[in-house]
């Protein structure tokens, strides 16, 4: 006998998250209004159904699933492309929103994506044979980053996140490598940014930007300046 695990989703309205997916690729193969509203929206393999709940608060919603992809990078670009043709720009903040592509401690690939109904839906590609959880690293500053990392782009705790990178950056008789405080500047940018703080985000961005790294330290901090890049296009748009 062959399984088949199919997330269904909550949602105050249909509409908006099936355009949300339509943006993506996927298409409806069911839509009903009565006796309450529901839909279907495929894309190859992967099906997703939504219920619609009077009086749901998207804003406060906990329901989330995982695509696993072995072409995560390819998906990544294919969706920003298709939400911005949808909504004009690629929307990073609110509802809907995407994040960031990046290698996790748990050895995943991934990005996050939220969808109107409130849904996190977490696409990744396996990385590491290893699937464990990494241990925390002692050294203060590399134990920041990855502390940082987990809140931001797995439990989506974005105040949480902030005031671990905030307290790393005030210590006083401890100092960063470059490429750390790289990393440490850019993440607090970019949940500055996500939290709708333009002014905070563009000075730490700027602040970034203007750190001195050596070749060797570039080469190792490649996807966190890649995140800069991408941060300070969308800043000063």
């Amino acid at each position: 006998m062959t399984e088949k695990t199919i997330p269904i989703l909550p949602c105050h309205e249909i509409q908006p998250v099936v355009d949300f997916y339509t943006a993506l690729g996927f298409e409806t193969t069911f839509r009903q209004k009565s006796p309450y509203p529901y839909a279907v929206v495929e894309r190859g393999p992967v099906q997703l159904q939504f219920s619609g709940i009077k009086g749901y608060d998207p804003a406060g919603s906990y329901s989330a699933c995982y695509i696993v992809t072995d072409h995560v990078d390819g998906l990544y670009a294919t969706f920003r492309e298709g939400l911005k043709a949808a909504y004009g720009k690629i929307p990073t903040r609110g509802l809907p929103r995407i994040g960031p592509l990046k290698n996790m401690s748990y050895g995943m690939r991934q990005f996050l994506m939220t969808d109107p109904g409130g849904n996190s839906i977490r696409v990744g590609q396996q990385i590491s044979e290893d699937q464990s959880l990494r241990p925390v690293p002692k050294e203060t500053f590399a134990r920041a980053v990855h502390m940082a990392d987990l809140f931001v782009d797995s439990k989506q705790d974005l105040p949480g996140a902030a005031k671990i990178i905030d307290h790393a950056l005030r210590l006083e008789g401890e100092h960063p490598t470059p490429a750390q405080h790289l990393r440490l500047l850019v993440l607090r940018g970019d949940i500055a940014q996500r939290l709708g703080d333009d002014a905070l985000a563009a000075r730490l961005l700027t602040q970034a930007a203007e750190l001195q790294l050596s070749e060797e330290e570039r080469a190792s901090a490649s996807e966190a300046l890649a995140r800069l890049a991408e941060l300070r296009s969308s800043t000063y748009r």
